[in-house]
């Protein structure tokens, strides 16, 4: 069996019709079930995967959990060195990557080819980092002592991704720990393997060009069984998991009970507001790529929409307009702005929506059917609707904006703050009062709080999170760098007496 023809640029990323799902060792194998990649676009099979089995899974991690012991000794300057290249390597297949994720995901080429681009900027981002892992000097109040703070690797990043950035939020976690000087075990999402493959051969390319051991990036293709294995394995002091809250917080309790640490980005329920003195077409731009852009599957896709009443029917007028213009179709295509779902039971779960939706009554403005076709194309929605009804509570993942309106800033702050999560927001307006009432401590209690921007399209130099059900994680940029490393507070007594501290006379 070959590849179709449109598919022929995987042999490029070194895929083929069939392909084993474990990087172990530093080399590929897999043991497992067999599973398929499908095309969102029209559900027919791109390629083959085998998937791992607990053995590769164990052999995997004995393998990486020794050449930990050799990574964390080389000096970081140097791990930054080793991440540059793989930058560079990611260069020179953009193209093809971004192609593949545009395949095998769904988004539009553009998003796609932005993903990749988005790791590229996180190597670059570490390189840096890597001569800046720095401590702090404290002053003792003891004579001839010195305080100071040490940062050390932890010894392996356990990093489980999602579907929809199936390779950025690698990206965000990996560059990281890598600096730091943490091996990674990573397991990529079970319906994006191929992204994973491809992406686990351009790293181990640069390992083994380096004279390196494979096993500093260990990964894997496979489904709850590898992922449950990693959140319990205590040779990973650290476990970085994105996806759902309900899985997010099996991950934590079960990381817990061993006492390691949990990075969690979980489900956003992100709002936009718009005041009465917006510039209400940079408004609606704002608010269309971040309700269609990715099909509505980004965390940070806004999902509520809050407008003053003074401008509400004038905005919804504008955005409908925006929203009839949307192309809708093969996300490879050029001028796509909406590509299909990512699986059929996505699509499935946009129609349980839509039916609940309607069951209460409420007034779809624009959208609300799928389109029939091979794929999991569904219509762009807008969806007058309460801040109350339990449907807003809930993380719909798929373009479906809830359009309510407010009078007053505090009123859109409660509503903005009334929902579990609390990932990402923005608002609309040209009043200095209202930008920092809105970034104090009594406006928008998410982790990103945005003015005059989309709730999504985060950049790399910030530290990339929310709080409340969205987990509290906090990756990429910043000092987020800090969560993968050991902190250890070091006192160094140079002279020849003991004193206490806090006066403390012991005999």
């Amino acid at each position: 069996m070959g590849f179709a023809r449109e598919h022929e640029f995987l042999k490029e990323l070194g895929l083929g019709p069939r392909n084993p799902g474990c990087f172990v060792a530093g080399n590929w194998r897999g043991s497992g079930p067999t599973a398929s990649s499908v095309n969102p676009a029209n559900n027919k099979i791109i390629a083959e995967v085998t998937e791992a089995s607990i053995q590769d899974y164990e052999d995997g991690m004995r393998a990486c959990n020794e050449a930990a012991k050799l990574w964390m000794q080389i000096p970081a300057p140097k791990r930054g060195e080793i991440v540059r290249q793989i930058g560079e390597a990611l260069r020179t297949k953009l193209q093809h990557l971004g192609r593949l994720v545009s395949l095998e995901m769904g988004k539009i080429l553009p998003e796609g080819i932005g993903e990749v681009q988005e790791i590229i900027d996180m190597c670059d981002y570490a390189v840096g980092l890597s001569r800046q892992l720095n401590g702090s000097i404290i002053p003792s109040e003891r004579p001839n002592h010195m305080m100071m703070e040490m940062w050390n690797p932890l010894g392996i990043v356990g990093v489980i991704t999602a579907f929809n950035f199936p390779c950025a939020v690698l990206g965000w976690n990996a560059c990281i720990a890598l600096v730091c000087g943490n091996c990674v075990v990573w397991k990529g999402a079970p319906t994006t393997p191929l992204i994973t493959i491809a992406m686990t051969e351009i790293v181990a390319g640069v390992l083994a060009k380096n004279n390196l051991p494979g096993a500093i990036f260990t990964a894997f293709c496979g489904g709850a069984e590898i992922g449950q294995a990693i959140a319990e394995d205590t040779r990973i002091p650290l476990v970085s998991f994105t996806g759902s809250t309900k899985v997010g917080l099996m991950v934590q309790q079960t990381v817990n009970t061993r006492f390691g640490k949990c990075l969690l980005e979980l489900s956003g329920n992100n709002a936009i507001v718009v005041m009465d003195d917006a510039d209400i077409q940079l408004a609606a731009r704002s608010v269309l790529f971040a309700a269609v852009g990715t099909a509505g599957q980004r965390c940070t896709t806004c999902r509520r929409l809050l407008l003053h009443e003074s401008i509400y029917q004038t905005f919804l007028d504008q955005l409908i307009s925006v929203y009839k213009q949307v192309k809708i179709g093969d996300p490879l295509e050029k001028g796509t702005l909406l590509g299909p779902l990512h699986t059929r039971a996505s699509r499935e779960n946009f129609e349980k929506g839509i039916r609940t939706i309607k069951s209460q009554a409420w007034n779809i403005l624009i959208g609300g059917s799928v389109i029939e076709s091979e794929g999991n194309f569904v219509q762009p929605t807008v969806v007058e609707i309460s801040p109350n009804a339990s449907v807003v509570k809930e993380e719909l993942f798929a373009p479906v904006l809830y359009v309510m309106k407010f009078q007053t800033l505090k009123e859109a702050i409660e509503v903005n703050n009334s929902v579990p999560q609390g990932l990402s927001s923005s608002i609309f307006t040209r009043r200095p009062e209202v930008i920092f009432k809105w970034l104090g401590p009594h406006g928008s209690d998410c982790g990103i709080v945005n003015v005059n921007i989309p709730t999504n399209g985060a950049e790399i130099g910030g530290a990339f999170g929310g709080e409340k059900a969205t987990g509290g994680g906090r990756e990429a940029g910043s000092d987020s760098w800090k969560q993968y490393m050991r902190r250890s507070t070091c006192t160094i007594n140079y002279g020849s007496e003991l004193p206490l501290a806090q006066g403390i006379n012991f005999g």
